[in-house]
């Protein structure tokens, strides 16, 4: 298994930091490139790379009437505009294998989300792509489990894997962090990312949504760094209580910058 490729010439767990981040959703087109452009400012002043994540379609949303993007068509059009106009890679998650090969017209990274990491189908056709996947642990999965989940997109010939965590189911609408699970999914020779954000989730606990803790993503995210992660998953938002996904979990894009700087010196402290 490779331990690290490009995406879009960006270095992938090559000895150097990098980050996701983004909105959890593509609200809509303005508000997407706001944030896209903010991001790619911060990463330059902190000097770490980045991928532009929005989701097209929350298709794992927990009430029928909360909001999940514009869909395929349209929230391709808007990755791709910020990734013409804004030369950042962009990463958004399929939910149907049927989407794998559209998406990779527009993507540079194709996202497998968490509940849909068993999916053979699924991870099959992203793998098919031959664009680097991203395969985030599922919540009930047990970090060896991932191995499992590599060999089936590896099975296409591609091995631009990586693995993101995300939090373990603990009791009902809780999670827990095991930090046990990077070293472990380390071992596949993929590199691995922890989302911080979503990893801090508290599922269908906001009456109907999903609730959240906030405050403690700087911890999480540097215990992870100290972990030996690859890179850190930010969704960010310039408004979280008005994000349409995500808003008790996300983090305001005022405190991006003092994180990222705390993130890096964190990464490149000698063990």
């Amino acid at each position: 298994m490779e331990t690290h490729f490009r995406v879009d010439g960006l270095e992938i767990g090559h000895g150097s930091l990098f980050c996701i981040l983004g909105p959890c959703v593509i609200e809509d087109e303005d508000t997407t490139m706001e944030i896209a452009r903010r991001v790619r400012e911060i990463g330059a002043e902190v000097g770490l790379p980045l991928i532009f994540k929005a989701s097209f379609d929350k298709a794992n949303r927990s009430s029928i009437h909360s909001f999940r993007g514009p869909g395929l068509e349209e929230g391709l059009r808007i990755l791709k505009r910020v990734k013409t106009e804004l030369k950042i890679p962009v990463l958004s998650d399929i939910h149907d294998p049927r989407q794998a090969e559209k998406a990779a017209g527009i993507l540079s990274v194709i996202q497998v989300p968490a509940f849909l990491a068993r999916q053979t189908d699924l991870l099959v056709a992203a793998g098919n792509t031959g664009l680097p996947v991203n395969i985030k642990k599922g919540q009930f999965m047990a970090p060896e489990d991932m191995a499992l989940a590599v060999d089936k997109v590896a099975s296409t010939g591609n091995r631009r894997i990586m693995l993101t965590e995300r939090g373990t189911f603990f009791g009902y609408r809780n999670l827990v962090v095991d930090f046990r699970s990077i070293p472990i999914m380390k071992q596949t020779g993929c590199p691995v990312v922890f989302d911080a954000t979503h990893a801090l989730q508290r599922p269908s606990a906001a009456e109907g949504v999903s609730g959240g803790e906030p405050e403690f993503i700087p911890t999480v995210a540097s215990a992870a760094v100290a972990a030996g992660v690859d890179g850190v998953f930010l969704e960010v938002h310039p408004d979280p209580a008005s994000a349409l996904s995500d808003a008790h979990s996300s983090l305001a894009l005022k405190n991006l910058k003092p994180l990222l700087i705390r993130l890096k010196k964190l990464y490149n402290v000698p063990v």
